[in-house]
């Protein structure tokens, strides 16, 4: 795994208050510093979610809610033949939609479309593959994303701020001693955190995935098998700006 921080940038603030003719209560200049530092933690991605999508148009619409719910069954029974267990796999609600004829000055439905989501949890990067091949079905079944993603972000996320937490004590400590000041308590601390995912890749074929586009909805077209294709990696950046009290 690598790990670096980019950039640290140092400021020091004079907070001084307002001077008080003939006062014998002025308080003293209160010395601030502020560090900023940027952390990154990067590791392979252990985790998949591949995104379909079903949309069916009939002129009825208990046929069309039916061939929706089977091709829902199908990726649910290619899902359960593949080792994925009910936490692996995520349903939405199937909606229907009224198609309108807007001809008509009654709107009455011409049709009815029924539409849903299915979303699936692999960490065996091998099964996606298969996966995907079962369940698309022409027409009826579209394969709408693959994304790559960490078992475990929240530690991830937590390397990152430590990494950049160090780095910003480093430069503020390095800041005062020039002058011999000595670095005091933190007094603030803002923190934003992102992780960049990998771009959509699928594992053990060639050149990834060829995405076309008609009509707004996904297409997808598989390359020849490749044994060298892999994910890129995640990467997590973690930005903190810290406030020190200097003595």
């Amino acid at each position: 795994m690598k790990r670096g921080v980019s950039f640290a940038a140092v400021v020091i603030f004079i907070l001084a208050c307002p001077k008080v003719a003939h006062s014998q209560d002025v308080k003293l200049p209160l010395d601030t510093l502020t560090v900023e530092a940027t952390g990154e933690f990067e590791a392979e991605p252990d985790r998949a979610t591949i995104a379909f999508f079903i949309r069916v148009q009939e002129r009825g619409m208990r046929k069309a809610y039916d061939l929706a719910g089977a091709s829902l069954q199908r990726i649910l029974q290619v899902a359960q033949r593949n080792g994925l267990g009910s936490r692996e796999i995520q349903t939405g609600r199937l909606s229907v939609l009224p198609v309108q004829d807007w001809n008509d000055k009654k709107l009455k439905a011409r049709a009815y479309r029924v539409e849903g989501t299915v979303k699936l949890i692999v960490t065996d990067f091998a099964k996606i593959g298969p996966l995907i091949d079962d369940s698309v079905q022409e027409g009826i079944v579209d394969f709408r994303s693959l994304t790559y993603s960490l078992v475990d972000e929240e530690s991830a996320k937590q390397q990152a701020i430590t990494q950049a937490m160090h780095r910003a004590q480093s430069r503020a400590k390095a800041a005062l001693g020039e002058n011999g000041r000595q670095l005091g308590a933190l007094r603030t601390i803002s923190v934003d955190v992102q992780t960049v995912q990998p771009r959509t890749q699928l594992l053990g074929y060639a050149g990834g995935l060829a995405m076309m586009r008609a009509d707004d909805d996904a297409k997808m077209a598989l390359a020849p098998p490749a044994a060298d294709s892999s994910p890129e990696r995640v990467r997590v950046l973690a930005n903190v700006k810290c406030l020190y009290q200097v003595q």
